[in-house]
């Protein structure tokens, strides 16, 4: 008796993937995607960042202006503790970037799946930033040792603006460089129809590329 063999994964994205993606040119496409793939396929996958994210978090709920990213250096796992330390300059910065503590306060967001033609994206920003003066932000962080490009900032822009509604009512997305302590926002001469257009054809280069992905 033979075994059936498992349905292939089906074409799925989250953001951090889908604008790694936009990121590629070429034969590099294929490769990214097909390791998309097969992570799925596995459901393997493992996030580092996870303390530093909860610390910062912390940060901006109890007001501590960088107290609980200085402690989780110290408490991480030591193959860890080198990337928190490349992190924590740059995360403080833009900690301190954003005023006072007692004039900041987390806010709570939720995860939205945009559909992109055919393809699900999962748009996951980490948290929300209520200010004094009523400005609400919607945080995605970029961890990376190269700061984001240009195609990355506005695909991860677009697509949580697109959903905000979702995500965190009346929010701006931001997109925080924690390395070098830097907020990218929507550029004000941005086009919206246009990127659009643009992330809908990567969108459909995505699923062709993984329809054939071995």
């Amino acid at each position: 008796m033979t075994t059936p063999a498992s349905a292939p994964p089906t074409p799925y994205a989250t953001l951090l993937g889908f604008t790694r993606y936009v990121d590629r040119t070429g034969p590099t496409k294929a490769t990214f995607v097909g390791g998309l793939r097969k992570q799925r396929a596995s459901r393997s996958g493992f996030n580092p960042h996870g303390q530093f994210v909860k610390a910062l978090k912390a940060d901006i709920a109890f007001h501590t202006g960088g107290t609980h990213l200085d402690q989780v250096v110290d408490v991480v796992k030591p193959r860890w503790r080198p990337l928190y330390q490349a992190l924590l300059p740059g995360a403080t910065a833009w900690l301190r970037s954003l005023g006072e503590p007692r004039d900041v306060d987390l806010a709570q967001t939720r995860d939205a799946l945009a559909m992109l033609g055919d393809l699900p994206v999962k748009v996951n920003p980490q948290f929300g930033v209520r200010h004094a003066d009523g400005r609400v932000e919607a945080v995605r962080l970029h961890f990376d040792e190269a700061p984001p490009s240009e195609e990355a900032t506005l695909a991860t822009l677009h697509l949580m603006a697109r959903h905000m509604d979702a995500v965190l009512p009346h929010a701006e997305p931001v997109l925080v460089d924690v390395r070098r302590g830097e907020a990218h926002r929507m550029p004000a001469d941005a086009r919206p129809e246009q990127i659009e257009r643009w992330l809908a054809g990567e969108a459909a280069a995505f699923r062709a590329i993984w329809a054939t992905a071995a």
